[in-house]
């Protein structure tokens, strides 16, 4: 888990596509989620990064809601640090929230048209 990328689970060129594609909706949530955070825009691959961080955000919250999942020690550990990155300088949770719901859906997104291309 330590320095996993959640992206390596994905072919690399499907995974750049669904990105760009992606993109074309998204930026504007990729660019709040990564202000949200406290993540430079200007840094190289910055969109990946976010990527990455949803599709985390994504599989803590599959950790968090299903009783069947037993999540490792650094899994917990990862995803409370990740809302901690994501709560740090809000006044209140309708703040946190926002930025969970846009980490989550930029990740559901993507893997949705990840499916759909050949």
């Amino acid at each position: 888990m330590q320095g996993s990328n959640a992206l390596d689970n994905y072919d690399p060129k499907k995974a750049e596509k669904s990105l760009r594609m992606l993109l074309n909706d998204k930026s504007n949530e990729f660019q709040e989620l990564a202000h949200g955070i406290g993540y430079p825009t200007s840094n190289k691959e910055w969109e990946s990064i976010i990527l990455n961080f949803c599709l985390d955000f994504s599989d803590c919250f599959k950790a968090w809601s299903s009783k069947d999942n037993s999540s490792d020690h650094m899994q917990v550990h990862k995803c409370n640090t990740m809302m901690r990155q994501i709560g740090l300088g809000k006044s209140n949770m309708t703040e946190v929230t926002h930025l969970e719901n846009i980490a989550y859906r930029i990740a559901e997104d993507f893997k949705a048209i990840y499916k759909r291309i050949e």
